[in-house]
């Protein structure tokens, strides 16, 4: 199953739409969806270096949401910030770890909208 948002109206939607939540490196946006499975886009500015830094996040941020049981029925969009590219992998999957986390415990009192 491709768990990928590829259209940029996707990421359009989850910007205006999604609940979010932070660390002081990523940023998580959230919006409920119609199907029983995730979707997950990743966005990482020019802003954060070259080109092989930001490829080289993203893939260990695609290989870290691969291994880790993201809750279904939601699209999400995980922004990484100014310092992400400097951090090792075990810290991205800690602070990726702790984003969903925290995601979970706002909406367990909360109705996430569409």
């Amino acid at each position: 199953m491709d768990h990928r948002l590829k259209k940029n109206s996707q990421f359009s939607y989850i910007y205006k739409k999604g609940e979010r939540v932070h660390t002081e490196n990523f940023t998580l946006f959230v919006v409920k969806s119609k199907f029983s499975d995730y979707k997950i886009g990743f966005s990482i500015s020019k802003k954060l270096g070259k080109a092989n830094k930001r490829n080289l996040l993203k893939r260990r941020l695609r290989e870290i949401v691969r291994n880790f049981p993201v809750p279904g029925h939601f699209n999400y969009v995980l922004m990484a910030k100014e310092n992400a590219t400097a951090l090792d992998y075990a810290t991205l999957k800690k602070q990726v770890e702790y984003l969903f986390g925290k995601f979970e415990k706002k909406c367990q009192g909360k109705k996430v909208e569409n």
